[in-house]
């Protein structure tokens, strides 16, 4: 009997997808880190950290195509968590509070928490 490997398929990584992590890692120091989360049907999450400590992200299909865009990417480095050492470089923009927040960041009125009563002798 013969072993048959079977061939390597090559994963599409989407041209928009590599071109702004591209542009991400020039702009932030030449290096950076992805660390990669799935998200279950929605795909895995990139959180890219760059040599400076700014954040940026992107979503693709599937940790291949995740996988395979860190390998094309010069300079980016692959992890699967956060550690002390990742978190300490992060430094995100003034900005990124208020895009993260959605719309949450330009009311200046709030509703009265529905749950007060719960917490009101804790």
């Amino acid at each position: 009997m013969s072993a048959t490997t079977a061939a390597p398929v090559a994963v599409k990584v989407p041209a928009e997808v590599e071109k702004s992590v591209v542009k991400f890692v020039a702009e932030h120091g030449g290096s950076g880190t992805a660390v990669l989360q799935y998200l279950g049907e929605q795909g895995v999450r990139i959180t890219l950290v760059g040599a400076d400590g700014i954040l940026g992200d992107r979503v693709v299909a599937d940790m291949a195509t995740a996988k395979a865009l860190v390998e094309r990417v010069d300079g980016l480095a692959e992890t699967d968590e956060w550690n002390r050492e990742l978190v300490s470089v992060v430094t995100p923009v003034a900005s990124h509070w208020k895009k993260m927040a959605g719309w949450v960041a330009n009311q200046t009125r709030f509703p009265k928490a529905r749950n007060g009563k719960v917490f009101a002798g804790a």
